[in-house]
């Protein structure tokens, strides 16, 4: 029954975490480029009273052996790569990658960071920069004086400049790809930092060779939490946690009624 307790607690534990990725999700349900996380649980170790496969008698093994479980732990937190929806904003300067793929962002400190947001704006030098205000990588720049700004799904950035009737290209906005994206460590702010586990970033041109996604102007991706799928989660969450306290209270009953024979 002490067994029961402890197991039961690593339940609760357990579920607590999961509400904490779900309120997560919930709370970055409106957050341009956002893909939800999803938490991966694992069983823990297990007392063998009887171990499969040991010996019955001297002809006969045991079938099915006796172990008890010792309970869940949180294992991981998964990052659910599928498509968020496209919502059309008007502005040249808004991105969204269809398919796989990461925009590229200096930081401060000099590292690249990765990120699915693609709401970029101008600097006071033109440089493209996000509401943070890092660089696109690599910097695009456009003139106070330009007209229009064209990007096309491969990345080409064009402007029309006055006086001028042919467009001019001021540079190729490139995406990365990594082989285990769910690998990728996330720092806040909509980025990504690249880890041993995620693999190091393979760089091209969007709808290229590389399996990049293409660019759509003028639109965001939204993010990719499904609502009513994490407020079902929730639900499943609560009943988990008030299974395993229950299982507290019944092995508490269980202890109680002990007591009171030794009296």
């Amino acid at each position: 029954m002490f067994r029961a307790l402890y197991t039961a607690a690593s339940g609760m534990t357990a579920q607590q975490m999961n509400l904490d990725n779900i309120a997560n999700n919930l709370a970055n349900s409106s957050t341009t480029g956002f893909q939800q996380r999803q938490v991966n649980f694992t069983d823990l170790l297990y007392q063998s009273q009887i171990m499969p496969g040991s010996a019955a008698t001297q002809q006969t093994t045991v079938a099915a052996g006796l172990q008890i479980g010792l309970g869940t732990r949180p294992a991981s937190t998964e990052v659910i790569q599928t498509q968020g929806d496209f919502s059309t904003t008007g502005n040249p300067l808004d991105l969204a990658i269809q398919g796989a793929g990461f925009f590229q962002i200096l930081m401060p400190n000099g590292q690249t960071a990765y990120t699915r947001d693609g709401s970029f704006h101008p600097d006071a030098q033109g440089t493209l920069v996000t509401a943070e205000g890092n660089p696109l990588q690599p910097a695009i720049t456009i003139p106070a004086d330009a007209l229009s700004v064209t990007i096309g799904s491969d990345g080409t950035v064009s402007i029309t400049q006055p006086g001028q009737t042919a467009a001019t290209q001021v540079g190729i906005i490139q995406t990365a790809l990594f082989i285990n994206p769910g690998g990728l460590n996330s720092t806040g702010s909509n980025m990504y930092l690249p880890t041993t586990a995620s693999g190091e970033p393979v760089v091209g041109s969007p709808g290229g060779a590389e399996g990049l996604g293409t660019l759509q102007q003028g639109m965001l991706e939204q993010s990719n939490v499904s609502v009513v799928n994490q407020f079902v989660a929730m639900i499943l969450a609560q009943r988990s946690y008030e299974s395993n306290s229950r299982v507290v209270k019944a092995a508490d009953e269980m202890l109680q009624q002990l007591n009171q024979l030794a009296q």
